[in-house]
């Protein structure tokens, strides 16, 4: 390791405690000579202790720090939770910590065969929950949920003391943690702090980053800019898609011309608590003081031919709330909604589900469409009535969803 800049007495990262789950604590001690000398505590000492002390080299070994004690709490993490924690002391000797992917090497725990999943611009968004960061507890089992998307939360619910901590442990949960074939998206800070955290999660099989509180089109296109730099410099060839949140009024006013900063948008939402805060009101279950903004954002997302998605939940112990918030939301024209508790998906896709008249209908347009097409017309009419191809498009969108729910063979 380069003596240019003199390393920290020590650094820590992770948590500890005997009520931590699926965590670590590590203190690292830089020292001139003698190897890497590992205190463990841990519950799993006999089955996983060795295990543990070899990969603890493993990574100060790769980062660069072949002298030094350690000390490990361990709450039962797994891998790729003791390499972030790890990764993360190892940067914070740095003066100044070190922001850059390239000042120290990463050290990356493997892809899990087939866990990687794919993604479409026009996919299916009803449902997409929030998950901390830096709580890789909340991670492990979110896929069983069968959310539409997870969200690996690295702004609002993070603090700012440990988003650097955050920003390696989402890139590592991307890397290592099947999510059942749920959409893999990021929300990343505000700023040049955001742009960071791109360098670190893009190359990982990131399917959507959620931009917060966008004002000005300007801050999708640099966020678009970069992503398109980090994927052109590791040669990779897949889209990254977008989600701007609008959190503002100035943001609700420029809100098309934010749904059309990039080809790469693939929806556009809102976010209600920082929006209710900028207009000086409070946020409540009826939404007149919201009722403006998110049909604004709708009538923008569907002028831009994205998709409006609608804001969480906040109540999750209010299930007729959150059934009537739903119902609210598509009857304004939202595809979808945001979770914070596994319980509130359940009820968002029921409620997303096709009436049987919308049923009904969507299939007769459906019906209508492919006659036509059989028959080389260009034009769809339902009786007497012509069909737009935004209406067949929405119908074709409705059959396919009762599909994937078992509404229809």
């Amino acid at each position: 390791m380069s003596t240019t800049n003199p390393l920290a007495a020590s650094a820590e990262a992770g948590r500890r405690g005997p009520d931590v789950r699926s965590d670590c604590w590590v203190r690292i001690t830089p020292t001139s000579s003698g190897g890497i000398a590992i205190k463990l505590l841990t519950k799993v000492e006999v089955m996983y202790g060795e295990a543990i002390r070899r990969l603890t080299r493993d990574v100060l070994n790769s980062l660069g720090l072949p002298n030094a004690t350690v000390e490990i709490e361990d709450g039962g993490a797994l891998p790729f939770v003791q390499m972030a924690r790890l990764e993360a002391a190892v940067r914070r000797l740095h003066p100044n910590g070190t922001a850059s992917v390239s000042a120290v090497p990463e050290y990356l725990p493997e892809f899990i065969a087939g866990a990687q999943g794919a993604t479409e611009r026009d996919r299916f968004r009803r449902s997409r929950l929030y998950l901390p960061g830096n709580e890789p507890k909340f991670m492990l089992n979110a896929g069983l949920h069968e959310p539409d998307g997870v969200i690996l939360d690295l702004e609002d619910s993070v603090a700012p003391p440990v988003k650097d901590e955050a920003r390696l442990m989402v890139r590592n949960a991307l890397r290592a943690i099947d999510f059942k074939g749920a959409e893999r998206m990021v929300r990343i800070n505000q700023g040049e702090r955001g742009l960071v955290d791109l360098d670190f999660i893009v190359p990982h099989n990131l399917h959507v980053v959620l931009i917060p509180k966008v004002e000005d089109p300007q801050q999708v296109r640099e966020v678009d800019a970069r992503i398109a730099a980090i994927l052109r410099d590791r040669q990779i060839d897949r889209p990254v898609y977008l989600m701007p949140i609008v959190e503002s009024a100035l943001g609700a006013i420029k809100a098309y011309e934010i749904a059309t900063a990039s080809k790469n948008i693939c929806a556009l939402t809102i976010g209600l608590e920082d929006y209710t805060a900028d207009i000086g009101t409070q946020r409540t279950n009826e939404g007149r003081e919201s009722f403006w903004a998110r049909c604004q954002v709708v009538n923008a997302a569907r002028a831009a031919g994205v998709q409006p998605i609608d804001t969480v939940f906040s109540d999750v112990a209010d299930m007729e709330g959150l059934k009537a918030s739903v119902l609210e939301a598509k009857s304004l024209g939202f595809d979808g909604k945001g979770c914070i508790h596994p319980r509130q998906i359940r009820p968002i896709h029921e409620a997303f589900a096709p009436s049987p008249a919308e049923l009904e209908k969507a299939q007769k347009i459906v019906a209508a469409f492919q006659e036509a097409d059989a028959k080389g017309l260009g034009v769809v009419s339902l009786g007497s009535k012509m069909i737009d191809p935004p209406v067949v498009k929405r119908a074709l969108r409705t059959v396919k969803l009762a599909e994937a729910l078992g509404m229809l063979k």
